[in-house]
């Protein structure tokens, strides 16, 4: 079995060192965070919630109108 070189323990503290720091400005960063309150993200939902409803029936109506049209074409030759 070889021995660990000193080396070696100096690369695998430069590893945890490099962990422990990069978990220390994840913490800092997380702290500049400006988290939204519970009324902004009822707000902000309710708001994609209706675009996507909105969207939903335009796309249905297109899809009428474009059938009532096929059927005219087919029907009339």
């Amino acid at each position: 079995m070889a021995k660990n070189t000193t080396s070696e323990k100096k690369s695998e503290k430069k590893k945890e060192n490099k962990i422990i720091k990069w978990f220390k400005d994840l913490r800092i960063e997380f702290k500049k965070v400006v988290w939204p309150t519970k009324k902004t993200v009822i707000n902000n939902t309710s708001v994609v919630l209706g675009v996507i409803a909105a969207s939903a029936v335009l796309v249905g109506l297109l899809d009428q109108g474009f059938l009532a049209l096929m059927r005219l074409i087919y029907n009339a030759g």
